[in-house]
């Protein structure tokens, strides 16, 4: 054989095998750019489905927000006009309260009685002092029990206010 018909022999024996890795070489590239291609689409399903979660997330924490906060000012409303009330309620019996003190006022005053009699005129300077500490004893306790009425009210709404608040927070 001759040595030029060997050369061309080894250079199609070397193009055959350059062209065989080329091809291999080929389809190992496609396979990477295949493979990258469903991974890149599975990561921005992926993407696509927690930003869905996310904005639903987002919506449901809002809604609820806006419903408690709604509950608080429900309650916050209740318990001012309940203020409201017990404020005009405790103004109507401390105007009660003074007039029954007037008239306590007014029974001690009158229980002095000018009498010729000394010995009665004792006992009335005697019985008019115990009217008049009577009297003063009256209205402090009834000016008290006024100033525990209104705290006891005002504890009262917002111990209730507190309860109520709590369940509107707490129910759902």
């Amino acid at each position: 054989m001759n040595s030029a018909s060997l050369y061309v022999r080894l250079g199609v024996l070397v193009l055959i095998i350059l062209a065989c890795a080329g091809v291999l070489y080929g389809s190992y590239h496609h396979g990477v750019t295949v493979t990258d291609l469903r991974w890149k689409a599975l990561w921005a399903d992926q993407q696509v489905l927690q930003a869905k979660g996310l904005a639903a997330a987002t919506t449901a924490n809002r809604t609820e927000e806006q419903r408690r906060q709604t509950a608080i000012d429900q309650v916050g409303d209740d318990a001012r006009e309940q203020t409201k009330v017990a404020v005009a309620d405790a103004a109507g019996s401390d105007d009660a309260g003074e007039r029954v003190r007037a008239e306590a006022a007014s029974l001690a005053a009158r229980s002095t009685c000018s009498s010729s009699d000394t010995g009665a005129a004792e006992r009335s300077k005697t019985a008019t002092r115990a009217a008049m500490v009577l009297s003063d004893l009256f209205q402090r306790a009834d000016k008290r029990a006024g100033e525990l009425a209104r705290a006891y009210d005002g504890a009262r709404i917002a111990g209730l206010a507190c309860e109520s608040a709590y369940q509107a927070l707490s129910a759902h």
